[in-house]
């Protein structure tokens, strides 16, 4: 297993650690969504911030009911975080309605730190978490600010209208999200087929084909939304964004290998394995 670096922490001189902004929904089981993503953050060593945009009724075994927050109040958390203490890089998730997205992405649009999207529009179990109205926003206002892009294959599909079953679709699906703006699109293979988890990092010039893998493990909620974390914490950090992406996969592979059942459903990723593999 490769064991990930954690961001080095400031000594004990006053200095803060390196603050990392999630914006998304909150997991009420604490395995995907804002839980996941601040759970990441402090296991690589960042101070974790959240603007909640959304709070779902969730488990193992499914999301049981979701309510979106105003407008008004996700603004207003982002401002109250962004212009006092700082931001060194953002992780966007669950946005939910088309407001919320544009309101999200004109908050980003003037935000001088690496913004990574992943663009959530289903739950591990099939619950949609974003509406259908809110494609075209996600489209035209919120890929355009993206430092990277981390759709998953039915994701990819919403977007672009690519359907993904092999390596060579993965390239025609990033080169079609790349035509939305983001800068980097990473087209996440852990759905298909094979003894292989293989990611294609790219930004239309650059080619990185990221494998690892495949744990016999069912317990994997969470995987998109600690990726996605873990990428902006090393983004933060001052990582490459292939540096960045390498890292983060190598995290989440152990966070995978080591998920855990929880509930009578599908068990979360196990945010800790690092503390406890170097134990």
């Amino acid at each position: 297993m490769v064991l990930p670096p954690r961001i080095p922490r400031p000594s004990h001189d006053g200095s803060a650690p390196v603050r990392v902004l999630t914006v998304a929904g909150s997991d009420s089981g604490g395995g995907a969504g804002i839980q996941a993503d601040l759970k990441t953050m402090l296991a690589l060593g960042a101070h974790g911030m959240s603007v909640i945009t959304a709070v779902t009724a969730q488990n193992s075994l499914g999301v049981q009911g979701a309510w979106e927050l105003p407008a008004e109040a996700v603004r207003a958390q982002f401002r109250s975080v962004a212009d006092d203490i700082g931001v060194q890089a953002v992780k966007t998730g669950m946005l939910a309605t088309a407001e919320l997205v544009e309101t999200v992405a004109a908050l980003l649009a003037d935000l001088p730190a690496p913004v990574v999207v992943d663009p959530v529009g289903v739950s591990k179990h099939g619950d949609p978490l974003l509406a259908t109205e809110a494609l075209d926003a996600v489209r035209t206002k919120l890929l355009p600010t993206a430092t990277v892009a981390t759709p998953n294959l039915d994701e990819v599909a919403q977007l672009t209208g690519v359907r993904v079953e092999s390596e060579n679709d993965q390239r025609r699906a990033a080169g079609a999200l790349l035509g939305h703006g983001p800068r980097w699109a990473l087209i996440k293979g852990g759905h298909l087929p094979g003894g292989e988890a293989v990611d294609l990092l790219t930004d239309g010039t650059e080619e990185h084909w990221l494998r690892a893998p495949r744990h016999d493990n069912r317990h994997t909620h969470g995987t998109g939304c600690t990726l996605a974390a873990a990428i902006a914490t090393y983004l933060a950090g001052g990582y490459e964004v292939p540096q960045a992406v390498t890292a983060a996969k190598d995290y989440v592979t152990g966070a995978i290998a080591a998920g855990f059942p929880l509930g009578a459903g599908i068990g979360p990723v196990d945010h800790g394995w690092l503390r406890e593999g170097t134990d």
